[in-house]
């Protein structure tokens, strides 16, 4: 009787160390992190000549821009049919496109030499004019070949002594993209950019001409 009871009470416990095992491994592959490929992050860039001291006495607010619903985040959008927004999943910005053009505005419109000085939006140095923009669209567009990327600007000069809008106007940029690939959008958005940019500085310029 006793050596029966060993034999039982040996194959209990095996069976107790085996069920053990298994629930070790199932909570291990439970808690196990999902290994995931990091998206491929580019940013927005655009070169411009050596800042050179203004000659005007205005001083020019560039508000952070703003963008439309569904433009305002990191993730880059194309189309492939007509207002049917579709995004990347292996490739995004590496900040929102409004963030990243906030620097180069300023770029931009210190190059023209027209103020005094070009202030960032989070500066508390007092203006005498503000700029405010908000991106319309920014996307590639998969429409035909080839694609090509639309970025699409709001801006309004608006004069904060006399608390009046001076002038208003949407720019529109196109550039064809020269690979059907995420990579090539983004070499096509920074072409497109900077001629949206020297186009939003030269309005600024004739703009600034009507404050009183």
């Amino acid at each position: 009787m006793k050596s029966k009871y060993r034999v039982s009470n040996t194959v209990g416990i095996a069976a107790l160390l085996s069920v053990a095992g298994v629930l070790l491994l199932s909570s291990c592959s439970v808690f196990k992190p999902v290994k995931t490929e990091n998206p491929n992050t580019y940013a927005i860039e655009a070169e411009f000549p050596p800042v050179v001291a203004g000659k005007g006495e205005l001083n020019l607010l560039v508000s952070m821009p703003v963008a439309r619903a569904g433009f305002e985040s990191a993730r880059m959008i194309y189309l492939k049919k007509a207002h049917e927004i579709e995004h990347f999943s292996q490739n995004q910005w590496v900040d929102s496109p409004a963030r990243m053009l906030a620097p180069l505005l300023v770029q931009a419109l210190e190059n023209t030499a027209t103020y005094h000085a070009v202030i960032p939006a989070r500066s508390v140095a007092s203006a005498d004019l503000r700029l405010d923009t908000e991106i319309v669209r920014l996307q590639h567009e998969f429409l035909a070949k080839p694609s090509r990327v639309h970025i699409t600007m709001r801006a309004q000069l608006v004069d904060l002594r006399e608390k009046s809008v001076l002038v208003t106007r949407e720019f529109d940029v196109t550039e064809a993209s020269a690979s059907e690939d995420p990579y090539g959008g983004v070499l096509a958005t920074n072409r497109a950019v900077k001629v949206l940019l020297q186009q939003v500085a030269d309005f600024c310029v004739q703009g600034s001409s009507l404050a009183k």
